[in-house]
Formats: C-alpha cells, sequence, structure tokens
C-alpha cells in the first residue's frame, strides 16, 4: 500500500461505509467457503459490495461473494463479510486483513472467523466443525510486516491466546446444548493456491497441526494486533491425509461445506445469541 499511509486507508473506507449508513457494529462475522448463506439471515440495515468501498480488495474466490451485509442476528449488532479475500489470490498480507480492520474501527471488537479447512487429525472427518485452539503460520507471511503505526497496535504483538478463551468456553456450551460434537484443533496457515503435497501433509501432522486452509490466520495477527477478540471456527471439508489415493477437488470441497452449512449456520447464531 505505497503512497497513503494503511490508517489513512482505513478511514477513507469508515467514510465512505458511514456515508451509506450510521450502523455501529459490535460482532463482525467472517464468512468462508459454503458459509454464505448466513448473510442472508441477517436482518438488513445496509449492504455493500466491497468493489464499492475504497481500497478494499475484491474477492476472486469461488463460495466467496464479495459483499459487506450490517444488521442485526440474535438480537446483536453485527458486520457479515460475505466472502473473504485470500493471500493466495494475490493480495499482500496487508490487503488481505484490511477489510477486518475497518470493521474493528467500525465498531466491531469481537470478530467471528470461519473457513473450510482439510483434516490432518486421523480422529477428525469430513462435515465436521472444528474450534480453533490455536495457529501455525506455515505460509511464513504477516500483515503486521513494515513500519508500526501505533494507531493499530503495538510493535511485538504478543500472540499467546490468539483465540480468545472466553469465546472458546461459550462455543463448547452452545455445542453441547446443541448436541453438536465440536472438533477442537490447531489450525496451518498454508498459502495455496496449490495443495499440499503428501510430504507437507505429513510434516504438519508431526508439528501438531489438526486442520490446513488458506485463510483465517492474517486476519487473527491483525485483529489481535488491534485487541479484538477472536473465535476461529472451521468446516472440515475433506481430510487431507497424505496416505490416501484421492485427493478432494475445489468442488467436492465447497460441496461439503454447503452440506454443514446449516449446522454450522445454528452454531455460530447460538454462539451469537449468548454472547
Amino acid at each position: 500500500m505505497a503512497g497513503m499511509g494503511v490508517y489513512e486507508k482505513i478511514q477513507e473506507a469508515l467514510a465512505y461505509i458511514r456515508s451509506k449508513t450510521e450502523f455501529v457494529p459490535e460482532v463482525g462475522i467472517v464468512l468462508g467457503s459454503g458459509l454464505g448463506p448466513l448473510a442472508e439471515e441477517v436482518e438488513r440495515v445496509a449492504e455493500i459490495p466491497y468493489g464499492e468501498i475504497p481500497h478494499f480488495p475484491r474477492s476472486t474466490a469461488p463460495g466467496h461473494a464479495g459483499r459487506l451485509v450490517l444488521g442485526h442476528l440474535e438480537g446483536k449488532r453485527v458486520l457479515v463479510y460475505q466472502g473473504r479475500v485470500h493471500y493466495y489470490e494475490g493480495y499482500a498480507p496487508e490487503e488481505v486483513v484490511f477489510p477486518v480492520r475497518v470493521g474493528f474501527f467500525l465498531g466491531a471488537k469481537t470478530f467471528f472467523l470461519t473457513s473450510a479447512a482439510g483434516g490432518l487429525n486421523p480422529r477428525f472427518h469430513a462435515g465436521g466443525i472444528m474450534l480453533h485452539l490455536d495457529y501455525l503460520n506455515f505460509a511464513g507471511a504477516n500483515p503486521l510486516r513494515g513500519p508500526n503505526d501505533e494507531r493499530l497496535g503495538p510493535r511485538f504483538p504478543v500472540m499467546f491466546e490468539a483465540y480468545d478463551p472466553g469465546l472458546q468456553d461459550l462455543a463448547r456450551r452452545v455445542a453441547r446444548r446443541q448436541d453438536l460434537h465440536l472438533l477442537e484443533g490447531v489450525y496451518a496457515w498454508f498459502m495455496g493456491p496449490s495443495f499440499a503435497s503428501r510430504a507437507e501433509l505429513k510434516m504438519l501432522r508431526d508439528l501438531g497441526a489438526d486442520a490446513i486452509g488458506m485463510s483465517t490466520v492474517p486476519e487473527v495477527i491483525a485483529l489481535r494486533h488491534l485487541g479484538a477478540r477472536v473465535l476461529g471456527l472451521s468446516t472440515i471439508t475433506d481430510m487431507a491425509v497424505p496416505e490416501r489415493e484421492h485427493h478432494a477437488t475445489e468442488a467436492e470441497v465447497l460441496e461439503v461445506a454447503a452440506k454443514t452449512g446449516p449446522l454450522f449456520r445454528r452454531l455460530v447464531r447460538g454462539i451469537l445469541a449468548e454472547l
């Protein structure tokens, strides 16, 4: 983001959104692959395509609509990101996290980050939902690289408890009440867009990763830098097992994400209601 600073770009995006609505959200929800329909359940106050908002990156990934939906859900004021952009699309890490940074300055101090992921833990199964306990930044990129702006957070933010323990406990309680077996584990951020090799999957499993995906971690880093509370949830759309002959295709991943969608949406709504 040459020329204008990130903070100034955030202010320009904010000004545009506020020219459309005075609505102040309290919770930001990033919808990953196959979870877009949750945006349709929001009692809308405003809807803005990413392409209209100054400096907003545009989503090119399948299953990502690229719209900001503001309104009410389960009695909470929400900002729903219907689709996200990924590092593999060619965006710089600070561009990938620009939308959630704008959401924070718009008023959202709690974020639910959802995604589709491949299961590495042999006890997992396709169609399960995993609560993120921690992450592995296997992509090796960081949205905080470069000069630090103190208005966005400290130079060296701590990433212990990157995911909020209180929100994790809340997710567990809601899942139990809904009779949903919630998987739990460590999410490894893989750059993509090529899927991981057998050797990479074996290595990640040995390093303690339970699931692998191409998103989420940059947003977690940027949000924790700002001081937001973060909850991570993934649909396990396929088992990324190196010993298997067949690797799931993009179409199969989206199909499982869509099938698990109603359960996932009910869980997210349940957690939101209890916040």
